[in-house]
């Protein structure tokens, strides 16, 4: 039940941002939100559960509600378009997920990757997908406090790199606006710019991890 109370403040308080201008900290708490729901809805998809439900949470409803869907419906887009690309995402790093430090590591260069040439929501949405696919690896390993670390993880960086550009946009609500044309000739062409370049983010990394010689 102290979950659950915890869980009901928190999503008052989030509510609450989007009536005002958000801070950097609530920014980031609802980066961390929408990782959560993002990571569940993947976790649910894969077949597989997660012994950790105080972090398991859903985002509160309204505006918050919205985005998570949205951020969802453009990474089925992002992960229709390259089927393999955000699965196994441990193998294709050739990472151990029984280090935090190796995951923490990983995921914060793949992240420095996938915006070295500025930001989009096409790569945002790109970043949640990495965060979830690593996310199933650590669960299917039998590493699921790992999870709680991406999210974290997520949201430092989101505090560090994406912060500013969110707030220029009046914060995360904007993403609602990338599915107004419906048209399938246009199918997320913004998307497809994230993700083809993602097997050369991986690659990059991948030298980047290797240990010095």
């Amino acid at each position: 039940m102290e979950v659950l109370r915890r869980s009901s403040v928190f999503a008052a308080e989030v509510m609450e941002v989007f009536d005002r201008s958000p801070t950097d900290k609530e920014l980031v708490s609802q980066a961390k939100a929408l990782c959560r729901d993002y990571i569940n809805s993947r976790l649910i998809r894969a077949g597989v559960s997660w012994s950790k439900p105080e972090h398991n949470a859903p985002v509160p409803g309204g505006k918050l509600a919205e985005v998570s869907t949205i951020l969802l419906r453009l990474g089925d887009e992002l992960e229709y378009i390259r089927p393999n690309v955000y699965r196994n995402i441990a193998r294709q790093l050739n990472i151990s997920l029984h280090s935090e430090t190796v995951v923490t590591d990983a995921f914060l260069a793949v992240a420095a990757q996938i915006f070295t040439a500025g930001i989009t929501w096409g790569k945002v949405v790109s970043l949640y997908a990495v965060a979830a696919g690593l996310a199933v690896d650590c669960v299917r390993h039998a590493q699921p406090a790992m999870v709680h670390t991406i999210v974290d993880c997520l949201g430092e960086f989101v505090r560090k790199t994406l912060v500013t550009w969110l707030k220029r946009r009046g914060g995360w609500a904007d993403i609602t606006k990338c599915v107004v044309n419906t048209d399938p000739s246009l199918r997320s062409h913004w998307l497809v710019a994230a993700v083809c370049s993602f097997g050369h983010f991986l690659k990059a990394v991948f030298f980047v991890l290797l240990p010095e010689r």
